[in-house]
C-alpha cells in the first residue's frame, strides 16, 4: 500500500500530464518524448506532482499552443544490462547471455538551444 503512495504508474503519469495541459485550455497540445519505448514503469510521485505543476504553469501562457515534456537521463552516460535470450520453437526460453553496455545520451542542451527563459528547478545531483 505504501508503495502505491510513493509511485505513479506510467499510464497515470501520462494522464496527469495531459490533464495538467488541458486544465488551462482544451486546445493545448501535449507531447511526451523520451519514454515511448517504456511499456511499464513507476514514476516518483513527488516529482510527478512537481512536473504536473510545471506543465500547468507553462500551459497558462496564452502564446503557447503546444507543451512538450521531454524525459532524458540526467547523467549522460548510463550503464545498462543487455540480455540476449534464445527461445525455442515452442516459445520457451532456453539460454541467456548477460552483457553490459554504456549508453551516452544527449544532454538537455539539445532541447534547450535557443530558449532564453530557462528556470532550473532540479536539485543538485545526489540530492533528489
Amino acid at each position: 500500500m505504501i508503495l502505491k503512495l510513493m509511485h505513479t504508474s506510467l499510464p497515470e503519469f501520462k494522464l496527469k500530464m495531459q490533464s495538467a495541459a488541458l486544465k488551462q485550455s482544451p486546445s493545448k497540445i501535449l507531447e511526451i518524448k523520451g519514454i515511448e519505448n517504456l511499456k511499464s514503469a513507476k514514476m516518483q510521485s513527488l516529482r510527478t506532482g512537481r512536473i504536473e505543476f510545471a506543465v500547468e504553469e507553462i500551459s497558462k501562457d496564452r502564446d503557447i499552443e503546444k507543451v512538450e515534456v521531454i524525459v532524458m537521463p540526467r547523467v549522460p552516460e548510463t550503464m545498462h544490462t543487455v540480455i540476449v535470450k534464445g527461445i525455442d520453437k515452442n516459445g520457451n526460453p532456453r539460454r541467456a547471455i548477460l552483457e553490459v553496455i554504456n549508453i551516452i545520451h544527449p544532454t538537455e542542451e539539445v532541447e534547450l538551444a535557443g530558449i532564453k527563459d530557462i528556470e532550473d528547478r532540479r536539485p543538485p545531483i545526489g540530492r533528489h
